[in-house]
């Protein structure tokens, strides 16, 4: 069977059989857990399945396997495993006793858990299939070396890439055959970058023939954030192998602006996942309050979607309570003259597009709540810079589009330093300090900090 709402949740073959493992793994429990009659794991056994397949598309679990690593989905996968708990807890609370007297949770637990852990460790992880997420990169360099990475890169299953183009060296004369369209000469690299979502830069170029304008693409990774790799030696090899053949496993070396920390990042996905289901739980009934609030008093729907720019500048759709009217973005035409924050962002103390309810919930930080579910989704991070919406993005000076290399934040240096009191330069600047600084450590600085301005709504308007 090969829906297209089969392929919305599990895109690809190995999702699906992911998702059906996950299933059996469910139904496996809920037999084990129950001791009476087969109706009663029957019914236990499809509320698990049919909530866990709900949450799952909620939250694309299946979508963002390979993107936030294993610590990441070992963790998500731990939340939604306590969220069936959860609902066969009040199922069974609903439920007359005399049809389920004897569903054991604790061993539903420990019969689900820990078997699909394992099958995250063992199956997912080394048997992908090649289905993992792909990767955007751009190939500077259109001659004999760009054409063979280009190649190699697509045949690549262990790590498959997405060729958005080439660019060509000023010096190359002529371009054979190559896998991907030729975007135009390098000069363009810049404006190719902020048009287009890419992961990583591959200059494919002679050091000694190109070595100048490789310096300068090297430039412009750098201001922009792009992560970028280079030969490792001038020569393609045959037979022979590299001594250290782990660090140019596809004969590159690669670089990035920022220093990288594999276990704190893991540990920062791994927080990211348990404290947002953790927040989601505390807050619900918040939630469901300010849901009903807003559906009461104004016309149009709860949650507002909202395009923004997200890591390497990948698109995705934030979510927030509503809090305006619904045809605020066509009303903000005729106030740009009224914005009272330099720069691209548009900023307005006595907006006159926010509903009553809007008002209270904007100034308190209650309409950012739902993006509890962007960070479980792997879209953006408890801390982070902000994201930005793309017509943002497009009056960015070259230098601010380094804050699109990491993946965006509920909340940041910003949020603690007076939101709308602060210049939309000095913004800027604050969001690239944390970038270059980061740690773990800053990360909970931060979180302590937003409380009391999130309580007092401190810079909100």
């Amino acid at each position: 069977m090969n829906t297209p709402r089969l392929n919305n949740l599990a895109p690809g073959l190995t999702s699906k059989v992911h998702l059906a493992g996950d299933c059996t793994t469910l139904a496996v429990a809920a037999v084990l857990a129950s001791a009476g009659t087969w109706s009663e794991p029957l019914l236990v056994a499809s509320a698990a399945i049919v909530g866990w397949v709900l949450a799952a598309r909620v939250l694309r679990q299946y979508d963002i396997w390979h993107k936030q690593g294993l610590v990441g989905e070992l963790a998500l996968t731990t939340v939604l495993v306590i969220g069936t708990v959860i609902e066969l807890f009040l199922l069974r609370l609903a439920v007359p006793a005399r049809t389920m007297p004897n569903l054991s949770l604790g061993q539903y637990v420990d019969v689900a858990l820990p078997a699909m852990l394992l099958l995250r460790l063992f199956v997912v992880s080394v048997r992908s299939l090649g289905e993992q997420s792909q990767k955007d990169v751009l190939v500077v360099g259109a001659g004999a070396l760009g054409r063979v990475t280009g190649e190699d890169l697509r045949a690549n299953r262990a790590q498959p890439s997405n060729l958005v183009g080439y660019l060509r060296f000023r010096e190359d004369a002529t371009v054979p055959r190559i896998p991907a369209p030729l975007l135009g000469d390098v000069d363009a690299l810049e404006s190719v970058l902020k048009d287009h979502p890419v992961s990583e830069v591959y200059i494919a170029g002679n050091m000694v023939k190109n070595a100048e304008t490789m310096q300068g693409v090297i430039r412009v990774c750098e201001k922009l954030g792009v992560p970028f790799a280079l030969p490792a030696a001038g020569f393609r090899f045959g037979r022979a192998r590299a001594v250290d053949a782990k660090a140019i496993s596809d004969g590159y070396i690669h670089y990035q602006s920022v220093e990288p920390k594999p276990v704190q990042t893991a540990l920062k996905r791994a927080f990211d996942v348990l404290l947002s289901a953790i927040a989601l739980w505390l807050l619900s009934p918040l939630l469901i309050g300010a849901a009903l609030a807003v559906k009461l008093t104004s016309k149009g729907p709860i949650l507002f979607k909202q395009p923004r720019v997200g890591m390497h500048g990948r698109p995705f759709n934030m979510l927030k309570f509503r809090s305006m009217v619904v045809n605020a973005e066509e009303l903000k035409e005729k106030l740009l003259a009224q914005n009272e924050q330099a720069g691209p962002v548009f900023k307005m103390k006595s907006d006159p597009r926010v509903t009553r309810v809007g008002r209270f919930i904007r100034r308190y930080s209650i309409d950012e709540l739902p993006q509890l579910v962007n960070i479980l989704r792997g879209e953006m991070s408890i801390v982070g810079p902000r994201p930005p919406v793309p017509k943002e993005v497009a009056q960015y000076e070259a230098w601010q589009r380094r804050r699109l290399s990491v993946r965006p934040g509920l909340t940041c240096v910003w949020q603690v330093s007076g939101r709308n009191e602060i210049s939309f330069e000095q913004w800027m600047y604050l969001d690239m300090q944390y970038i270059d600084n980061w740690s773990l450590g800053q990360d909970f600085g931060l979180i302590l900090k937003t409380v009391p301005v999130v309580l007092t709504g401190r810079g909100a308007s």
